[in-house]
């Protein structure tokens, strides 16, 4: 037990920030144009959601999640970090999760209302991560290909999800869905925290608002 509690979080960050976020450029690098139809596929969702075609909704998301498990983390994070590998089966299982619901229809909303107070705060928080994430490593100075994008990359992928689940998903179903995303903001969150980008606070913050819009929704779903 001693030895345990002399380890820091730091110890588990097997990599510098430099190393990190040369990772996330790669990605874009090596993927770009496709952020064009990761970022369409995402509007499509919270389209499609808001118009009350959950299920198709609920579709779309789910090979970007096994994308970025493949791409992301088994071909690029593992080599920096040996939880890559597992991670990335977290994401494997997202995508079946949201498969699962498209085909069955388990917890799906059927008309979500955008006048409902936490199916707003999952608009903006996908609107956050769709077109507000991509923007932050411009706007301070970075390049284009240092920009995060839904679909490509880990972070914006699960910001946007959640805010998904909160407009097309009620229930325990909305609990499940909403388990593997917020872990991995957490995750993150911790991990930029070490490294000491400003951006963790922001994931943090992202984190709570998303579960307080899933305790309020499904507080009104007992009603």
């Amino acid at each position: 037990m001693n030895a345990w509690t002399s380890y820091r979080l730091q110890d588990f960050i097997p990599f510098t920030a430099e190393v990190y976020f040369r990772l996330l450029e790669r990605m874009s690098e090596t993927f770009w144009p496709l952020h064009l139809l990761t970022l369409a596929l995402g509007g499509a969702t919270l389209a499609l959601a808001l118009k009350h075609r959950t299920r198709l909704a609920c579709l779309l998301p789910a090979p970007l999640w096994a994308f970025v498990a493949v791409a992301f983390f088994f071909q690029r994070y593992a080599e920096l970090n040996w939880a890559g590998g597992y991670v990335g089966y977290a994401f494997i299982t997202q995508a079946g999760l949201l498969i699962l619901m498209a085909l069955t229809g388990w917890g799906v909303d059927n008309a979500p209302r955008a006048t409902n107070p936490p199916v707003a705060i999952g608009i903006a928080i996908a609107l956050y991560g769709l077109i507000i994430v991509p923007l932050m490593a411009p706007l301070n100075g970075g390049s284009w290909f240092q920009a995060e994008v839904f679909g490509i990359h880990a972070d914006p992928t699960a910001v946007t999800t959640l805010g998904l689940t909160l407009i097309m998903l009620r229930g325990f179903a909305l609990w499940i869905a909403a388990i593997i995303p917020a872990l991995w903001l957490l995750i993150s969150g911790l991990t930029l925290q070490v490294l000491g980008s400003t951006g963790a606070a922001t994931l943090f913050a992202v984190l709570v608002i998303a579960l307080v819009g899933v305790v309020w929704k499904s507080l009104k779903s007992k009603r």
